[in-house]
């Protein structure tokens, strides 16, 4: 993954570093700050898995608009956005945060702690189709508020269906990556690095096919590495 360049479609290097140190690091909670800090420091470039910070403040920003109680996360690495999305959560509220990686799950666990929020989260270790199978079959259809997807790329689009079925009419379905490190813009003979070639094609799949969706309203905002957000209508 070091191959790749940095995980924003702003290409600006400048204006990125003034939105972050006027805006971003200011507000970045505490515990959220040693997350990032601490995951760097473990995994180095692989610390990119995680959502930036601005990204993370919108999420946060949304699902407190939204009034949001009970979300579900696939794909979790450390946690960054997880632990975002449980401070926005009410004291009552729930995530189900799932994903194979129960190492790195640990590793923001400690932080997730420290910030009074982990009785908010659900970690399941579980692949993903699996585990949101096993929700429908248990009843949890139409019951979740927000649904953010930040795994294999390359089944974004197989999660679709599940997904819609789990979150309640007028719920936000939120993929990121969808710009993909702008390589969605790129041409099929154009140079890149071998890791964007081999997710941009279903990425690119999954942008078309959500455009043309008439169960939800989308729209592609240009922050962090592209996030698709979709409202399900009916």
């Amino acid at each position: 993954m070091a191959d790749l360049p940095h995980k924003s479609i702003l290409q600006n290097d400048a204006l990125l570093q003034y939105i972050l140190n006027t805006s971003a690091y200011p507000k970045e909670h505490e515990q959220l700050k040693k997350l990032r800090e601490t995951t760097a420091e473990k995994y180095g470039y692989k610390s990119v898995m995680n959502v930036p910070i601005d990204e993370a403040q919108f999420l946060s920003m949304l699902l407190k608009l939204m009034n949001a109680k009970k979300t579900l996360e696939v794909g979790v690495f450390t946690g960054y956005s997880l632990l975002a999305t449980a401070l926005a959560l009410p004291e009552d509220g729930k995530v189900v945060a799932i994903d194979v990686d129960k190492e790195a799950f640990e590793t923001g666990l400690a932080f997730m702690k420290s910030a009074g929020v982990d009785h908010k989260i659900n970690f399941i270790q579980s692949d993903g189709m699996a585990c949101l199978k096993d929700l429908l079959n248990k009843g949890e259809e139409g019951s979740f508020d927000f649904a953010f997807m930040d795994a294999d790329k390359r089944s974004y689009i197989n999660y679709h269906d599940m997904l819609l079925k789990l979150v309640k009419i007028g719920g936000v379905i939120a993929y990121d990556n969808t710009l993909w490190f702008g390589s969605v813009a790129l041409h099929d003979q154009d140079p890149m690095p071998e890791t964007l070639r081999k997710f941009r094609g279903p990425v690119m799949e999954l942008n078309s096919f959500l455009a043309n969706d008439p169960r939800v309203e989308s729209t592609i905002l240009s922050i962090g590495d592209g996030l698709t957000l979709c409202r399900r209508l009916h």
